[in-house]
């Protein structure tokens, strides 16, 4: 496998970071940036003339990794050639939320081949119901096919992402990449490191990923509560208190979930990911140190499940929340995931407004918010 390398920004333009070949012909290029930057698909069809013949996939994000290194209004890029891996890249477009589990289901039968060794998503990040697009696609892979990837990002607006596959990026995109063959190792971590706070509540109204009721009372009433200043800021201001939702009877297998939009109409709260009704649901807040040792567990879990050459991309989605907790610290997150991957391998990423992994506890792929997901691609 080799690995080309580039940023851009409006002071410098184009510069590469690190290439593992002066030769390189990609089969894939992946590529993450600013909203404002990636709207007029400029930076795309620079990609295009660079690599004509490559399959190019990439969002808009609320933050770009590269390396050690945070940045924002930038572009990051990978390129990717591989020995003895084929892929095959796929892409549905949907016009609302409804249609996430049938984006999925399209998505997994298109994929699905002999051959199948995992799965990377790269999904339009506001009108995707994210639990039910991983739902979708499982429905036809299985949970031994891991899936892996994350919802694009528009900074702390959330008011709207694009998906940019072998095209210019644009809205309600949801993309698909499925590595094939025994060459290829697929491996994958992700944790959070938020703590709990307040009382366990009862999801007793939702439907889908929409809440309307904890304890018999409006979600959004109860929320602004715990917010005080913060309400006015909704719903950005709610990345910094998600909610960890998990079954009543299970403590093991909780997720959490990113607010998107809220409405005071009904004073309900739309999430990212399902928000079952009959759920246990609880406030987390942050803690600096934890969030950081979680990421550096993320990598550790990726790590063992990958086996390949001493070449290896690290493809790094975190979370907006995160991001805005960590100030800046933020990069701290990414060094620890370095440190403990080891300076050979390439990171690229992106913050995101949903992450797609296995669950770290049950192996089931979920939609997770908060986290610090790491795929960990090589080939052997």
């Amino acid at each position: 496998m080799k690995i080309e390398q580039l940023i851009w920004n409006a002071k410098n333009g184009w510069r590469e970071t690190q290439t593992s070949s002066k030769s390189i012909l990609p089969q894939l290029v992946l590529f993450f940036g600013e909203s404002s930057v990636l709207e007029s698909g400029e930076r795309y069809l620079d990609l295009r003339d660079r690599y004509p013949d490559a399959h190019i996939i990439g969002c808009t994000s609320a933050g770009e990794i590269i390396d050690e290194d945070v940045y924002d209004g930038s572009v990051v890029v990978s390129a990717i050639e591989f020995e003895n891996t084929p892929i095959s890249v796929v892409s549905i477009s949907i016009s609302s939320m409804a249609d996430s589990f049938m984006a999925g289901a399209h998505l997994g039968k298109e994929l699905s081949r002999p051959g199948l060794r995992g799965v990377l998503i790269i999904s339009e990040g506001i009108q995707v119901n994210g639990s039910e697009l991983v739902r979708g696609i499982v429905s036809v892979l299985g949970d031994n096919i891991p899936v892996t990837g994350g919802l694009a990002g528009d900074g702390a607006r959330f008011q709207v992402t694009r998906v940019g596959c072998d095209s210019k990026p644009e809205s309600g995109r949801i993309a698909a990449i499925g590595f094939y063959g025994s060459a290829v190792t697929i491996g994958h971590g992700s944790v959070g490191g938020w703590d709990p706070f307040g009382p366990e509540r009862h999801i007793t109204r939702s439907k889908g990923n929409i809440l309307y009721e904890l304890d018999g009372k409006p979600a959004l009433e109860l929320y602004k509560r715990y917010l005080g200043e913060e309400a006015d800021n909704l719903p950005g201001s709610a990345l910094l208190f998600p909610l960890m939702v998990r079954p009543a009877n299970n403590k093991d297998t909780g997720v959490v979930r990113t607010v998107l939009s809220v409405s005071e109409e009904d004073q309900s709260m739309t999430f990212a990911g399902d928000v079952h009704q009959g759920y246990t649901a609880q406030l987390m807040r942050a803690n600096f140190d934890r969030l950081i040792d979680g990421a550096g567990a993320a990598a550790k879990i990726a790590g063992e499940g990958s086996k390949g050459n001493e070449v290896k991309l690290a493809i790094l989605i975190s979370c907006v929340g995160r991001k805005m907790i960590l100030g800046q610290r933020t990069a701290d997150e990414v060094e620890a995931v370095h440190e403990i991957l080891g300076q050979d391998v390439a990171q690229i990423g992106f913050y995101s407004y949903g992450e797609i992994s296995p669950h770290v506890s049950t192996g089931s792929c979920e939609l997770h918010n908060q986290t610090m997901t790491i795929t960990l691609l090589s080939e052997c």
